[in-house]
């Protein structure tokens, strides 16, 4: 059964920083690129970051560009999210997500999901 875990996840006040880490298990981790989405209330799940199965190559949506970066380690099952210079806006549910073979932008190709972290940044 193949199971992906979010941490990391609180409140924190605009500036500041949250890691958030997804682990992943009962698959063969290095098979999936990985994604990061995020949903705020009342609005769509939108995608923010993706890494590929090898960690070379990483995608980000342009409004965490140069404040998130997505990392894995494929020795550990994990991809991790390091968030800084968090803005009020970035307060949402984030997702990690795996899609065998390549990433997508689109939250529909993927074929797994975590429960969801809860990300606050208060102004």
């Amino acid at each position: 059964q193949v199971q992906l875990v979010e941490s990391g996840g609180g409140l924190v006040r605009t500036g500041g920083s949250l890691k958030l880490s997804c682990a992943v298990s009962g698959t063969r981790f290095i098979s999936f690129a990985m994604g990061w989405f995020r949903q705020a209330p009342g609005k769509q799940r939108e995608f923010v970051a993706a890494i590929s199965w090898s960690g070379a190559d990483t995608d980000y949506i342009e409004s965490v560009k140069g404040r998130f970066t997505c990392s894995r380690d494929n020795g550990k099952n994990t991809v991790t999210l390091q968030m800084n210079s968090l803005k009020p806006e970035d307060t949402a549910i984030y997702y990690c997500a795996a899609a065998l073979g390549s990433w997508y932008r689109t939250w529909d190709e993927y074929d797994y999901w975590g429960q969801g972290t809860q990300v606050t940044v208060s102004s």
